[in-house]
């Protein structure tokens, strides 16, 4: 254990005590976590969570008194959890109250170090350096979080409260449970614009404007509504 303010810190939650140790084991390996406490009582550890700031959340599942998913589903702010169980039918009710990762056990440290990685990457995402730009955005797709490289989107299409982002490494788009107005908060002004109440495009990625139409990169040609129409001005200067 570190005492950092620049580490990650994680709390693990287990009624198996070699369970809790093991956990504290892994952690030690890794210099960018620091386990604040671990719990073998799921009702301590949820007071504990209300009262302090937690970055990372190890948590089993099949727990007397209280279930790790009904832990979850009672955080107001939730750090991200990680899901620990020995019952691999549990994984989809856990992603469903977004998980970042699900880990079976007995825990192996090479699947455990692949964690860490989504642990430090979705907490650079969360907690970026003001200077640095953002070359990434996380989203969840069929019960993951899936890193997606902002060079790498073509344009994202809007469908109620469903988007669609299609990529240039890809044939099929990926498709996540989020607004076009909650996902364009999350893009760069300077890299991506919306054209429609259905599109949002990479500026970059656009090779020809005509007729209030843009051609994209993949040769999708898409409209561009009268309410963005300063879009091809930005555009001509880009």
């Amino acid at each position: 254990m570190i005492n950092s303010p620049l580490a990650i810190k994680c709390v693990a939650i287990d009624d198996e005590p070699w369970a809790l140790e093991l956990i504290r084991q892994y952690v030690d390996e890794f210099t960018e976590l620091e386990l604040l406490a671990t719990f073998d009582d799921a009702i301590e550890g949820a007071a504990f969570l209300q009262e302090n700031k937690v970055d990372a959340l190890f948590l089993d599942i099949n727990m007397p008194d209280l279930t790790g998913l009904e832990l979850a589903s009672q955080l107001v702010e939730p750090p991200m959890v990680i899901f620990t169980t020995a019952h691999k039918k549990f994984a989809l009710e856990g992603f469903e109250l977004n998980a970042l990762d699900y880990l079976l056990k007995p825990i192996d440290l090479e699947r455990f170090r692949r964690t860490v990685q989504k642990i430090k990457e979705y907490h650079q995402f969360r907690n970026p350096d003001s200077e640095a730009k953002p070359t990434s955005l996380y989203v969840r797709s069929e019960y993951r979080l899936v890193r997606v490289a902002l060079g790498d989107i073509v344009y994202i299409e809007g469908l109620s409260d469903y988007i669609k982002i299609h990529l240039k490494s890809s044939p099929h788009p990926l498709l996540t449970l989020m607004t076009l107005k909650g996902i364009l908060d999350e893009l760069p002004e300077s890299v991506f614009r919306r054209i429609h109440r259905s599109y949002i495009v990479a500026i970059d990625q656009v090779q020809s404007i005509q007729n209030r139409k843009v051609q994209m990169s993949n040769g999708i040609e898409l409209p561009i509504s009268q309410s963005y129409g300063d879009f091809v001005e930005v555009w001509g200067k880009s």
